[in-house]
């Protein structure tokens, strides 16, 4: 086992780049543990134009790697692995990781949240044939073709608002009678003459062959089924939090699994932080979850020097 940590950070999105910044210019030893790029849902980003500060619109993943840049520039190191469990053992942390344990006085779970998947027919089969959960890394495939956008939140109305720049055929589909997205976003799309909009309609089932070629539609107040070409299908359904490595820590969740924290981010576990999307939340975007990871820095820091009888009274 590697020398033990201050603060282990599991997760390189928003959250853990912003952490990693602000607890390595804390002075606190810090490591970001990631089994993926760094970024997160920032990725999926195409043009991100609401962040503080930055006047120009920039790619997720641009913003993604000055925040990376940024923490590395202040000391903190970043180990490339999975996360499999963590546990307390006398006052200190343990991170099981696929390239061994590490030890720290403090941790904090920035693991964000996965895509929902809809469930039905064809969409197993047709994944990444097709089936895509994200429209900047798949999109240019089906320039100028047919596509069918599932979703009426904010990534959905991002995305098929970025869509839209490949193709003035998108049909952009919702099970309810309004979006839940911002009314900016949503208005955007709404405006759009490239996306044909309808409410009250879900998809049934996913059909094709090598590749996708149709999707059944149901109406869900008059329940009349239709059959129309598509050739790609974009799914934004919501997410799942990146919990499942937490379960026998014992750690306290809402009703859906997000990680209950105070407003210092600590969860339950004294030590033990969230921020970003894995924890509950009334609201997530890019400057929520950096702010999180900053808060949840600072709390680390406190929490630390009140362990070693250094608080500032």
């Amino acid at each position: 086992m590697s020398q033990p940590y201050d603060f282990a950070i599991i997760g390189a999105g928003a959250a853990g780049l912003a952490a990693a910044q602000y607890g390595a210019r804390a002075n606190l030893k810090t490591v970001v543990i990631e089994e993926m790029a760094p970024g997160g849902q920032a990725l999926l980003i195409d043009a991100l134009e609401n962040y503080p500060g930055i006047e120009e619109p920039i790619s997720g993943y641009d913003l993604a790697e000055r925040m990376r840049v940024q923490a590395e520039r202040f000391g903190a190191s970043f180990i490339d692995a999975s996360v499999s469990n963590v546990r307390k053992e006398n006052g200190r942390f343990i991170v099981e990781t696929s390239n061994g344990p590490v030890e720290s006085l403090t941790v904090l779970v920035a693991t964000g949240a996965k895509h929902r998947q809809l469930e039905i027919p064809g969409e197993q089969e047709f994944m990444g044939k097709g089936i895509s959960y994200c429209a900047t890394c798949d999109g240019p495939f089906f320039k100028g073709k047919r596509m069918l956008v599932v979703g009426g939140g904010d990534a959905a109305c991002d995305e098929a608002t970025y869509l839209s720049k490949l193709s003035d055929q998108i049909v952009m589909i919702h099970r309810r009678d309004r979006f839940r997205a911002q009314k900016a976003l949503a208005q955007r799309v709404l405006s759009n003459p490239s996306i044909q909009v309808r409410f009250n309609t879900v998809a049934k089932e996913i059909r094709g062959d090598t590749k996708i070629r149709s999707v059944l539609l149901e109406n869900v107040l008059t329940h009349e089924i239709t059959e129309e070409p598509f050739e790609a299908v974009f799914i934004f359904i919501g997410s799942i939090p990146q919990t499942e490595f937490l379960k026998d820590t014992g750690v306290a969740l809402d009703e859906t699994g997000y990680i209950i924290t105070d407003c210092t981010m600590q969860s339950s576990i004294p030590g033990l932080f969230a921020a970003g999307d894995v924890r509950a939340t009334p609201f997530r975007q890019v400057i929520t979850a950096a702010a999180d990871g900053a808060i949840a820095a600072h709390a680390a820091a406190n929490y630390i020097d009140e362990q070693r009888g250094q608080a500032y009274r």
